[in-house]
């Protein structure tokens, strides 16, 4: 059920944000007031683990952060425009530093509780430059240079570029006060992440489509499984939206039906299948379901059906030869959902090999149980 024609898919990231109330806290410790929300846990665990602080220091960290965004935004009313900028230091962000252009300001910025530092750009300026910089990109910057930000602390806008000489070209180019500007060396490339889901489409050498069945790992190379019919190994495969994606590092048909592909750095494996108004099954493990239980299929034509277990161990034969031991069932598909998670509950159960009929009129497919690619390629199944 390989299918040949051009779909186009986008992309959607959501993040989410934790808003977290609390009374006034002192520069490094303070007591939460009764009506404080508690942060949750695993933001405690995870700010301690990736910052190198311990849990009480996160806490405080979160209480202080709360507290000098108050702080922040009644200082940043009373300076206007001699206001520069502002940010936190300190383990647990117990110090708030905020810049004036204004020498005068600096008694009442320290009456607030917060730190002064005079500088010679307001923040107003910074941000001029800085749109100056972002007009002249289109046209003028280089590949060499793909970033720049307003830095309030070293009262700059900070260009980062691999080629010192093609940014200064840029900044030249964009008739930006060249005082204002700090050039680093940086070999900086940024790029976008896409996720590999269950369901999703992808294309084989820039052609025929086929369906993800479930986000793997080998050691740390990270990948998905498929049917073996829709690309032999060195094949390439492009995603859903015709980024560069990854190459087929193993494939087996007839006799099996499955294949496994290695993704590239723009791709992470995540534990999902597209489920019905595409939204995101959890993948929990790949216990095998019984004859007669209820199992679900999602593939980049159909999208999400529903049917029951027929048979396991069933042999198929197509025009290119016989199958071996695939599962039999009632769910409906048709060409382009090869490959394609076939899931039970939230257990893996297969990738969508072949069958008969439609989804208008319904019909029968046949899976190539996952377990099996799993073991025969050493593959790690992702799993929520």
């Amino acid at each position: 059920m390989l299918r040949r024609r051009t779909v186009t898919a986008g992309c959607a990231l959501a993040i989410s944000v934790l808003t977290i109330m609390a009374a006034p806290a002192v520069a490094d410790r303070a007591p939460a007031a009764a009506t404080a929300a508690q942060p949750a846990p695993t933001m405690i665990d995870a700010m301690s683990r990736d910052l190198g602080i311990t849990r009480e220091q996160a806490e405080s960290r979160l209480l202080n952060e709360s507290r000098f965004n108050g702080v922040e935004a009644n200082v940043r009313g009373r300076l206007g425009g001699t206001f520069a900028g502002s940010w936190l230091s300190g383990p647990t962000s117990g110090t708030l530093t905020v810049a004036t252009t204004d020498a005068s300001t600096a008694s009442s910025i320290t009456a607030s509780g917060a730190q002064a530092k005079v500088v010679g750009r307001s923040l107003a300026s910074l941000d001029a430059a800085k749109a100056a910089l972002d007009k002249a990109a289109a046209t003028q910057a280089p590949k060499s240079t793909p970033v720049w930000y307003v830095d309030v602390q070293s009262n700059s806008v900070v260009v980062q570029t691999s080629q010192p000489a093609e940014a200064e070209a840029f900044i030249t180019a964009s008739g930006v006060d060249k005082a204002a500007v700090k050039v680093e060396q940086s070999n900086e490339q940024p790029q976008t992440f896409y996720d590999v889901r269950g369901g999703d489409a992808y294309y084989i050498n820039n052609s025929a489509r086929c369906s993800i069945g479930f986000a793997v790992r080998r050691g740390t190379t990270p990948g998905f499984v498929s049917a073996g019919h829709c690309g032999r190994a060195g094949n390439s495969t492009t995603g859903y939206n015709q980024v560069s994606q990854g190459t087929f590092q193993g494939s087996s048909f007839p006799t099996n039906d499955y294949s496994w592909v290695a993704v590239n750095s723009s791709w992470t494996p995540r534990p999902w299948v597209r489920g019905s108004g595409g939204g995101n099954v959890t993948v929990s493990g790949s216990a095998v379901a019984n004859n007669g239980a209820s199992i679900c299929r999602s593939g980049s034509t159909t999208g999400w059906h529903c049917g029951t277990v027929l048979q396991r161990n069933t042999s198929v034969t197509y025009s290119q030869g016989t199958v071996y031991e695939v599962t039999r069932t009632n769910v409906c598909a048709e060409p382009g959902d090869s490959g394609g998670s076939f899931i039970s509950g939230s257990q893996a159960q297969g990738v969508t090999s072949g069958g008969s009929g439609n989804c208008t009129s319904g019909g029968t497919t046949y899976f190539q149980p996952v377990n099996e690619i799993l073991s025969v390629y050493g593959l790690t199944l992702v799993t929520g």
